[in-house]
């Protein structure tokens, strides 16, 4: 009885963990066969990632790095060819899971003959709402991505940006609780980047789940609280705040010359540096800054650079990027 009854805590501690992962991808592969030949692409190579219940989680990486295959196979779309796959504690491809997701792809093709409020009401159809709370949702939406002006006109009639706005109603009116968005920033201006900014922030207090990829990683670094870095299909890195405020917080200081001394005093000080070329290059916090360049200056030799972090995220992508390239 013992055994049995620790098996069963075990049981409702794994259900009671999971319940709190919204997506959970484990050791997952996929390759495909292109051109005549049947040459193989590994466009997916074991990734393993977990997306927490009320995250905002964002994919960057360059062209071809499997990010949209990725959201692919979270979607069900495609099987992964070695691995599992966890989507509300659910297979991917499970009804019960499909109607609790969104769903955006890198480029809606919808009906052009519909409108953007009949191309609502049939998702909300098919997903089974009621017709009252539909119609107060659609007219919700529109307003919140200020298109509720041309929502009686066909699709067809409609610009990239905003065919995209419509394709960002169209997976929120039956009101997910997952969201995954594949570059849905691509096409909007600057007016429609900060409503799908301030759609994401309600979102998320509302305690949905987001999952999206992005180039726009200014965009990434403020909303997101872990971010994914992939390349050649491959999960390269994933950080979160801390890391991105540690990398902000970073000055790279620039000396004209290299002295014993100098790298005496700065071991003592506890700040990272090298020598390149005649030049000491330094890495330090903004808290170190003055201690280094006073220290600099003690020994006479001349600060010919300084540079501080603005863009941490962009730092990071970069160093991990080059780092593979190398």
């Amino acid at each position: 009885m013992a055994w049995f009854c620790s098996l069963l805590f075990v049981c409702f501690y794994l259900a009671e963990v999971f319940s709190f992962v919204s997506i959970l991808c484990d050791h997952v592969f996929k390759k495909f066969r292109i051109g005549v030949r049947g040459k193989i692409v590994q466009a997916v190579s074991d990734v393993s990632v977990s997306v927490n219940q009320g995250d905002v989680f964002g994919i960057i990486g360059p062209n071809g790095a499997g990010k949209s295959t990725l959201l692919k196979l979270f979607m069900g779309f495609i099987k992964p060819t070695f691995g599992k796959i966890s989507i509300l504690g659910k297979s991917p491809d499970n009804p019960q899971c499909r109607s609790r997701l969104g769903y955006l792809p890198e480029n809606p093709c919808f009906y052009e003959h519909l409108s953007a409020i009949e191309l609502m009401r049939f998702s909300a159809e098919v997903s089974g709402l009621d017709p009252k709370k539909t119609n107060e949702e659609i007219i919700r939406l529109l307003k919140f991505m200020n298109i509720e002006h041309a929502g009686n006109r066909k699709l067809r009639g409609y610009s990239k940006g905003m065919v995209q706005r419509a394709g960002i109603c169209f997976a929120l009116i039956h009101d997910p609780e997952l969201i995954i968005l594949d570059e849905p920033m691509s096409g909007l201006d600057p007016v429609g980047r900060k409503l799908l900014v301030d759609l994401v922030l309600d979102l998320k207090a509302r305690g949905k789940t987001i999952l999206f990829c992005s180039h726009i990683l200014n965009d990434v670094e403020r909303l997101c609280d872990r971010i994914a870095i992939m390349h050649n299909g491959e999960l390269k890195k994933i950080l979160n705040r801390k890391d991105l405020i540690d990398q902000e917080n970073q000055v790279c200081i620039r000396l004209e010359t290299f002295s014993k001394e100098l790298s005496d005093d700065m071991d003592i000080l506890g700040v990272r540096y090298a020598k390149e070329g005649n030049a000491t290059i330094i890495s330090c916090s903004r808290n170190q800054l003055k201690d280094s360049v006073n220290m600099a200056l003690k020994h006479g030799i001349r600060v010919e650079e300084l540079n501080i972090s603005t863009h941490p995220l962009e730092k990071l992508f970069m160093d991990t990027i080059s780092d593979e390239s190398v």
